[in-house]
């Protein structure tokens, strides 16, 4: 016979809704009653909440961060409430999409309920920074920023090695979402030079910013270019994006870490969040990426985002050449002669190779059709 347990199960321990410090674990629970509360409502009584969500509205702020369903968000000056940074609840209404429904930057507006302030409307997107979601999302498009001006893509000379196909693809990423693209080389006194591949993005009209967290250089150039503007920052993880805004200011005190031995980098940066620096500089820091998935982008239009190649590929004798075994090809003609550089020639074809793999086709033939 089992004995009984007499002693009053031990109540476990309150979690502090700290936002700094716990946003990572100290929601997520909140998060799993709000699914489960939704999976019990008919459609039509979801569809009956959310025409009472207003349907008519002018943001009244911008998110800072967010995490399950709490965010952290900017009040604009003009609002009835001031400026100021508020912790808001997300309106159990608002439904995602085909996109994330939230994003740091988004213009969002809060209404006050009884002391309690909901986030109960997103404003349009001028720009996006987003790639396709995982298998298992309920999303097609993770939205890592929005309404940013420019793209920072931060590499680095070494330490992780610069990876110029990663680059190429946050170029696409750039041109796809409607951001300008900047390119940083951080760890420059890592290398005795500048890798082969960064006069190419200079040729190609990208603007280049050379910086050194340790020795100062290229600090006081990055911040010229960041003025006054909205920026996302992103790149490889490990490659110094919490550094450089420490060093931008000071006063941020952003955790770092160093690289792990397999210079693969390492993550200090967990979740997407919009820093107000000094000089009017507006950053939203994203996690480092080690594979950026490139949203609505087939293999056949590719060579459109390399624009030294399409220039070629009206010359190329089939109309639907892909550049890869087509003979009388104009692109892979001009890569042999030099005027093409071998390398981001590379970098398509690699790109090109993973979009095809991911629908089922290959070069020059239809979709697989799968029974």
């Amino acid at each position: 016979m089992k004995r009984k347990h007499l002693e009053k199960k031990k109540r476990g321990t309150v979690r502090e809704k700290d936002w700094e410090n716990l946003h990572e674990t100290a929601f997520s629970r909140d998060l799993v009653k709000h699914r489960r509360a939704l999976g019990k409502l008919s459609e039509q009584a979801v569809a009956a909440a959310q025409s009472a969500l207003p349907q008519d509205f002018t943001p009244n702020a911008t998110l800072i961060s967010h995490a399950k369903k709490w965010a952290f968000v900017q009040m604009d000056e003009t609002a009835a409430e001031g400026g100021g940074d508020l912790l808001c609840l997300i309106d159990e209404r608002l439904r995602e999409e085909e996109d994330s429904l939230l994003a740091s930057g988004d213009r969002v507006y809060v209404e006050f309920e009884e002391g309690d302030a909901f986030i109960r409307g997103v404003g349009p997107r001028r720009t996006t920074l987003g790639r396709p979601a995982g298998a298992h999302d309920r999303i097609k498009r993770q939205i890592l920023a929005a309404n940013a001006d420019l793209l920072l893509v931060v590499a680095a000379a070494a330490n992780p090695p610069f990876r110029p196909g990663l680059v190429d693809r946050f170029l696409i990423a750039a041109e796809v979402g409607g951001g300008e693209p900047v390119l940083c080389l951080n760890k420059a006194e890592l290398a005795e030079g500048e890798p082969e591949g960064l006069a190419i993005y200079r040729g190609l009209g990208v603007r280049v910013c050379v910086t050194s967290c340790k020795t100062g250089q290229g600090i006081e150039a990055l911040r010229g270019i960041l003025g006054g503007r909205f920026t996302v920052l992103s790149g490889h993880s490990g490659v110094g994006k919490s550094t450089l805004l420490n060093m931008l200011d000071p006063e941020l005190t952003i955790h770092t870490q160093e690289v792990s031995t397999s210079l693969r980098g390492r993550h200090t940066t967990t979740l997407a969040r919009l820093y107000e620096l000094h000089g009017g500089i507006r950053v939203i820091d994203t996690p480092g990426i080690r594979t950026l998935g490139l949203w609505r982008v087939s293999a056949e239009e590719v060579a459109y985002y390399f624009p030294e190649m399409a220039a070629m590929a009206t010359e190329c004798h089939f109309r639907n050449c892909t550049h890869i075994h087509e003979p009388q090809c104009a692109v892979r003609t001009a890569v042999e002669r030099g005027e093409i550089a071998r390398g981001r020639y590379e970098s398509y074809t690699r790109i090109r190779a993973s979009l095809e793999s991911e629908t089922g086709t290959t070069p020059g033939r239809m979709r697989v059709q799968k029974g």
